[in-house]
């Protein structure tokens, strides 16, 4: 007997009015014996969601490794904790109003229970080549970021 084994891709997200959305499930071995998360997982979700973000708009890190010989490195994070998640809580990392200079760019992340904002970030990623001196971004990657971008107010 020839059993077919579908095999499902994990869900990058999708994008919603400019933000990438992403889905998340608190496990255990992401909290602390009280079943609270440990600070230092918002950055693991936040860096899988940035990582998802771009492979929903078609620029993987494996295409930009490949292809241009470029990786990110974070070069500056601030983060603002507001609330506790604890396990097995649905969550929602949000990443959007990109913002793009020459070398870096700027997204800003939030942690989301439901309706209610949890976690704020505020992440630089740097663009380094194989020598790990910054880059200018490929022109390429910024076309396919430009629905994620900031909406800057003119005054």
């Amino acid at each position: 007997m020839n059993l077919a084994v579908t095999m499902a891709m994990p869900d990058a997200g999708e994008i919603v009015n400019g933000i990438h959305v992403y889905p998340i499930r608190v496990y255990f071995e992401d909290t602390d014996s009280g079943g609270i998360v440990y600070y230092a997982n918002y950055l693991r979700y936040a860096e899988r969601a940035r990582t998802e973000m771009l492979r929903c708009i078609g620029y993987p890190h494996a295409k930009m490794m490949s292809d241009d010989g470029l990786v990110f490195a974070v070069r500056r994070c601030e983060v603002d904790y507001m609330k506790p998640a604890h396990l097995d809580d649905a969550l929602e990392i949000c990443s959007g109003n990109v913002e793009i200079e020459a070398a870096s760019l700027w997204i800003n992340q939030t942690v989301k229970r439901g309706a209610e904002e949890i976690v704020r970030l505020k992440v630089r990623l740097a663009c380094i080549g194989d020598t790990g001196k910054p880059r200018r971004l490929p022109s390429d990657l910024r076309v396919v970021l430009l629905p994620l971008l900031a909406v800057k107010n003119s005054k």
